[in-house]
């Protein structure tokens, strides 16, 4: 089984891809199944985060891309800006999970915080999506907060 032990800080060539949704992604030691169908363990150190576009390596050279899962998410755009921080602060309020972008924010899927988004005049779309939220303030692992990557499609 290929062992995953590290992090790059540095662009490579992948040689496969693994998808994992994202309470997959903040464990650290996990078995997981490459997108191509072979075996692999995470063995990363504790505390990371892996968001999508980050590589992982094995002991051996191996490079592997993660890549974001769609998993069930509620987004909620909005054009009007008050309403979506009025969301926002609320579901925040709640200690909800959420990846805030422009013109909308998410969050995995709720039916209870659907309906509390709802009554505060939200539209709430209930998707299959990847969903990357936001680390926290005081998070300070480079792989706490969001980042673009530059080194694969989409």
């Amino acid at each position: 089984m290929l062992q995953l032990t590290s992090v790059l800080a540095v662009v490579k060539p992948h040689q496969a891809t693994l998808s994992l949704p994202i309470d997959k992604r903040i464990k650290s030691r996990l078995r997981v199944t490459l997108d191509d169908g072979r075996e692999a363990g995470l063995f990363l150190p504790r505390g990371l985060i892996l968001r999508d576009g980050d590589l992982v390596e094995s002991a051996e050279g191996v490079v592997v891309l993660v890549r974001a899962a769609d998993e069930a998410v509620s987004t909620i755009h909005c054009a009007d800006a008050v309403l979506l921080t009025r969301v926002a602060y609320h579901l925040g309020n709640r200690h909800v999970s959420l990846q805030v972008a422009a013109g909308f924010v998410r969050y995995q899927h709720d039916h209870v915080l659907d309906d509390m988004v709802r009554g505060l005049g939200g539209d709430v779309v209930v998707e299959q999506a990847p969903f990357e939220p936001e680390a926290g303030a005081y998070h300070n692992s480079k792989h706490g907060g969001h980042h673009n990557h530059e080194h694969h499609d989409h």
